[in-house]
């Protein structure tokens, strides 16, 4: 038995057709298509609209649900290889955008109402008193405050300070750069040989006084041993090396290109 369903005024086929489902209460992915075109076709016949642009909508509509409901009359055959569609499928899909587009607008036309309510008024301070800063006087700022707080607010700020201080690299100490000229120490062992002409090479070594002077003094030998002035002996694996010095003239390092 058809319902008959009356109201003025839808916003079209889709609107009509969602109100039927509503107020039946049916599931929209399980329209009961022989009821809902029923209802539908009655209201088609209630309409006093006469503007066939508005008609021709719901008679497109109503078309749609007499198709999708002698299809379903019919029987389907099934197939393995074809899937068995649902002819409500496409109107179902159809309502559902239909459905979120009215939502979103019914949402858009709640916010244009309450902004309708509200009513906004453009700053009209005088640039004079927005301006204006008010004096502090020194007195008000130290009324409150006490030798105790003085004492707090140092420690705090003291604190602030040795937490910025790295506790592993503030006890590194100053590397100092050790100034050793090359060729003042060339000279230096040229004399020393002269004075001596036979010299334990690791008595010379140890008389250095820092690892850069051994440094720069190894190298001198190496130098002096290159260019013959001056001659070395060990006698056994590990032994002290013997120097002995054959010049008796000292030359600059430019001389040899060292």
């Amino acid at each position: 038995m058809s319902i008959p369903v009356k109201l003025e005024v839808f916003e079209g086929p889709l609107d009509l057709l969602l109100h039927l489902i509503e107020k039946n209460k049916v599931n929209i992915y399980d329209i009961p298509i022989v009821e809902i075109t029923e209802q539908y076709l009655d209201y088609i016949k209630e309409m006093e609209s006469k503007d066939l642009e508005i008609m021709s909508g719901f008679l497109v509509m109503a078309a749609t649900l007499l198709n999708i409901k002698s299809r379903m009359l019919l029987p389907q055959e099934e197939t393995e290889e074809e899937e068995v569609v649902d002819p409500r499928q496409e109107l179902v899909d159809r309502l559902l955008e239909y459905k979120m587009f009215k939502y979103i607008s019914e949402e858009l036309k709640d916010k244009q109402w309450d902004a309708s309510k509200v009513l906004y008024k453009p700053p009209t301070i005088p640039p004079e008193i927005s301006d204006y800063k008010e004096e502090v006087k020194v007195e008000d700022l130290l009324s409150d405050l006490t030798l105790s707080k003085l004492h707090h607010i140092f420690n705090s700020v003291v604190k602030k300070q040795m937490d910025k201080i790295d506790p592993i690299r503030s006890k590194f100490g100053k590397i100092e750069k050790e100034e050793i000229n090359l060729s003042e120490k060339f000279l230096q062992i040229q004399e020393y040989g002269i004075a001596h002409r036979k010299f334990s090479f690791r008595n010379l070594l140890e008389s250095q006084h820092s690892r850069m002077e051994v440094i720069v003094t190894f190298l001198s030998v190496l130098e002096l041993i290159k260019i013959g002035r001056i001659r070395i002996e060990q006698e056994c694996l590990f032994d002290d090396i013997h120097i002995t010095y054959l010049a008796d003239d000292i030359i600059q390092m430019e001389e040899v290109g060292f």
